[in-house]
């Protein structure tokens, strides 16, 4: 896949602002997802803040070499949730939050040394392409759920048999076209498009589902009618509720950090350790989905990452950036997808576009307004563009299977072990340890690509 702009390349300064904000969009709903989910105070200016300095450390690690957005890790959900759990308060539960995503990044570092003294060849021998290759795959299958919930984000489900089906009301209908438009938008301007239009189909294609959805959201407040109001205008509402107040255009996050050290002189060990059980784990399962994605990345720009830069530098970047993402946003960061799909499918594997974009999510994060317009993309509109985003991923991973040789057998239970357990769901939850399908999946691809090695190695 030969890129329009490489990893060292610049575009001109007008260009590069566009390319940077897409890479935002593309990212910006798993980031600030996180902290809607697990709650307690957590908000999405922080996660953005946090998204972009992580990136920026991660970028001096790596010495701008690898074309990779950090942002909010899902993986760490249940660990998050859990030292709430465990806290006596709320400023404990923070501080735990900056504890846990201490352990996790120093499992990184540690991991880091070990490859920078002996190499990355027992990870290749342990992770080779007929592991990562359905791995990667897996991750964009298992998110075409999420996708479509999104593209339905209005509706109802019943069940009728073993199968679940969308209800197609009112307001469904008005999310499916929202949807549509958008997913039709961001195809056309990515396959027909020329020169610019070719490489922003995604702000395109979030714009004009947008402006469907004002135009359906303007129609039911008309006509009074509930179903037709897709757009959730209260972010724009809640800058205003005071009256016009500085805080209306500027804001200063709700870092984590400090909420954290009111809750110092409640830590006890026990509660360390409760914390440190949490994150570790769950630190060494999104280790392997490092490796997966980067390999992936690897595969679309046509360099070897885990080369150069390293494996060593891109697990330090990930690891350092976990960690001061969750000091100002309290979310643990990774490794997106949906940035590694914004780059295959727009052809820009520019650092600098990265590095501009982790600035915007700081400089975000304080502009009230434009944090009060990311919160009112609906929902419906950013699934239109993630079918494309999780569509690539899962198809940049069944174009690395295509070098595996499919009439082993041996390979071919590598890859079942994979992708069904994966696509099914083997999700475990072992004492407090959330371990996620993706990694029950790799786990078990791992032990059984061991157990057939010898085969292989007769057959060939």
């Amino acid at each position: 896949m030969k890129m329009v702009y490489n990893v060292k390349d610049k575009p001109k300064f007008p260009q590069l602002i566009v390319f940077a904000f897409q890479q935002l969009l593309a990212i910006m709903a798993a980031t600030i997802a996180v902290p809607a989910i697990v709650g307690n105070g957590m908000t999405a200016s922080a996660a953005l803040f946090g998204a972009g300095v992580g990136t920026l450390i991660y970028q001096l690690c790596t010495k701008f070499r690898s074309p990779v957005f950090l942002g909010s890790s899902f993986a760490f959900i249940g660990s998050m949730v859990a030292a709430f759990a465990g806290a006596t308060s709320m400023q404990l539960g923070y501080l735990g939050l900056l504890i846990g995503a201490a352990f996790a990044g120093l499992v990184y570092v540690v991991i880091a040394i070990v490859v920078k003294l002996v190499g990355v060849g027992w990870i290749n021998k342990l992770m080779p392409t007929v592991v990562i290759g359905p791995t990667v795959a897996l991750i964009g299958l298992s998110l075409a759920g999420a996708a479509i919930n999104d593209v339905f984000s209005y509706g109802e489900k019943i069940t009728y048999g073993v199968s679940s089906y969308f209800v197609m009301s009112t307001n469904i209908w008005a999310s499916l076209i929202c949807a549509i438009v958008t997913f039709a938008v961001v195809i056309l301007c990515s396959v027909y498009g020329k020169k610019m239009t070719k490489l922003i189909p995604f702000i395109i294609g979030i714009l004009a589902g947008y402006a469907v959805a004002v135009i359906f959201t303007v129609i039911g407040m008309t006509t009074d009618n509930a179903a037709l109001q897709v757009i959730d205008f209260s972010p724009f509402k809640a800058l205003v509720a005071d009256g016009v107040t500085l805080k209306t255009f500027l804001s200063v996050p709700d870092f984590s950090f400090l909420k954290a050290i009111e809750g110092i002189k409640e830590a006890d060990a026990s509660y360390v350790a409760t914390v440190a059980v949490a994150y570790i784990p769950v630190a060494f399962v999104v280790f392997a989905e490092h490796i997966a994605d980067h390999k992936n990345l690897s595969s679309i720009i046509e360099a070897d990452l885990l080369e150069d830069p390293g494996l060593h530098r891109t697990l330090l970047g990930d690891g350092i950036g976990s960690i001061f993402g969750a000091i100002f946003g309290g979310c643990p960061n990774t490794t997106y997808g949906e940035s590694v799909g914004c780059v295959a499918i727009t052809k820009n594997a520019s650092v600098i576009t990265i590095v501009t974009t982790a600035v915007i999510a700081v400089v975000i994060s304080f502009l009230s307004p434009f944090v009060a317009f990311l919160d009112s993309i609906p929902g419906c509109v950013m699934g239109g563009v993630c079918i494309t985003l999780y569509g690539f991923i899962a198809v940049s991973g069944l174009k690395m299977i295509q070098k595996v040789d499919l009439e082993s057998s041996a390979n071919l239970f590598t890859i079942a072990a994979i992708l069904i357990p994966g696509i099914g769901g083997m999700a475990m939850a072992i004492k407090g340890v959330y371990i996620t399908n993706i990694a029950c999946a790799l786990i078990l691809g791992i032990i059984t690509n061991i157990i057939l090695s010898k085969k292989k190695a007769a057959q060939q």
